[in-house]
């Protein structure tokens, strides 16, 4: 493996530039104090890129992401590219990016910071202390299906109607290796994985149960693996969430499943999430990581934005890319430290306040915080 960490940083849009300038400083942190071989090379990506040169992501930013070991994205699009042709709107650089990477688990944690457990919508009993990771894969599956489309309708009766028509489709290959990913970080949790799906009702749902079902009995037996249809692991994760640790599910019900764990943790200035694909030649995987929310143009430059989801998006990319994990530890307790003193970015400022704090002051604190 390398002992050089390469990564490329692209800040996108709207308040992606904010909040990336606060994970540089914690980078430089890592690489002056702890002597962390970070090699660093940026780009644009979405509306900055098409501003630029036409299009949401260049050939050469894309060689570039398949060169170095980690990609660190802020936030693409805004209203500005409302009206652009479909095939260059800034949301495309990202899809492309996901898709020639082969970047298919996706990981969306949902933590909650005891700091935090009131801006939960459910009760801090029920939040407190939370901490999940919910896998969803991410290039198959009914976004990626064929056919697809909107056509005429040929039922009989029905002439001048169109059918609207996507294709949930998934191979054993594609459902075991994101069960592989599931099954291992699980095993560097607690060793729990809940496979969801709609296995009494789709044919894709009965595959997907039997495939994680033979991973985990033929290489990860000592794994406790369970299965749940997904409407009803929906419920559980608003009645019960502290039951789960890792949740294994599809490209839809991943997409609606991480979203509904969002908000247990009350702000989605707080959530980073990482896309991962196979190892690379230095034994590293293909990584995208960026924080949940969006571009927010509406306070774009203002020094609004929370950067803690970006900052945090960094954070799994030391656990995950470099293999980091007790700087992991350290930047994700320096967070905690902060919010615990009532230090609070303008998303977080609830009904008891707190010491409000722009951007640029949020990411100094939590590098104060890293010293100590």
């Amino acid at each position: 493996m390398s002992d050089r960490y390469s990564l490329l940083i692209l800040p996108g849009d709207g308040i992606g530039p904010e909040v990336m300038a606060e994970v540089v400083k914690v980078i430089d942190w890592f690489k002056t104090n702890r002597a962390m071989p970070f090699d660093i090379q940026h780009g644009l990506v979405g509306g900055s890129s098409y501003d630029a040169h036409g299009t949401p992501l260049t050939d050469e930013t894309m060689a570039l992401a398949q060169s170095v070991d980690a990609v660190l994205l802020g936030a693409v699009g805004g209203p500005k590219y409302d009206d652009l042709d479909f095939a260059v709107k800034p949301e495309r650089g990202l899809l492309r990016l996901r898709k020639e990477m082969d970047l298919f688990a996706n990981l969306r944690p949902a933590q909650c910071f005891d700091a935090l457990a009131d801006f939960s919508s459910l009760k801090r009993e029920v939040v407190a202390g939370l901490d999940i990771l919910i896998v969803r894969e991410l290039t198959s599956g009914v976004y990626f299906g064929t056919p697809r489309g909107i056509e005429a309708d040929p039922t009989p009766g029905n002439e001048g109607g169109r059918v609207g028509i996507n294709t949930q489709r998934y191979t054993s290959g594609e459902i075991r290796r994101v069960a592989r990913a599931a099954f291992e970080l699980a095993a560097k949790r607690r060793g729990k994985v809940c496979s969801m799906e709609k296995a009494n009702v789709m044919e894709s749902g009965i595959l997907w149960r039997e495939e994680t079902q033979w991973v985990h009995d033929n290489e990860y037996s000592q794994i406790e693996l369970s299965h749940m249809y997904a409407d009803n692991g929906l419920m559980q994760l608003v009645r019960k969430p502290a039951q789960f640790d890792v949740i294994l599910t599809d490209n839809l019900f991943g997409d609606l499943l991480s979203d509904a764990a969002a908000m247990l943790t009350g702000s989605l200035g707080m959530l980073p999430s990482a896309s991962l694909g196979a190892p690379m030649a230095n034994g590293r995987p293909k990584a995208l990581y960026e924080p949940v929310h969006g571009s927010a143009p509406d306070i774009a430059g203002q020094g609004k934005a929370n950067p803690i989801a970006c900052i945090l998006s960094f954070a799994m990319a030391l656990r995950y890319s470099f293999a980091e994990g007790k700087a992991a530890d350290q930047l994700e307790a320096a967070v905690q430290t902060v919010l615990a003193e009532g230090v609070r970015t303008a998303d977080l400022m609830g009904p008891e306040g707190g010491q409000p704090v722009s951007t640029s002051e949020m990411g100094d604190r939590i590098v104060a915080a890293l010293s100590a």
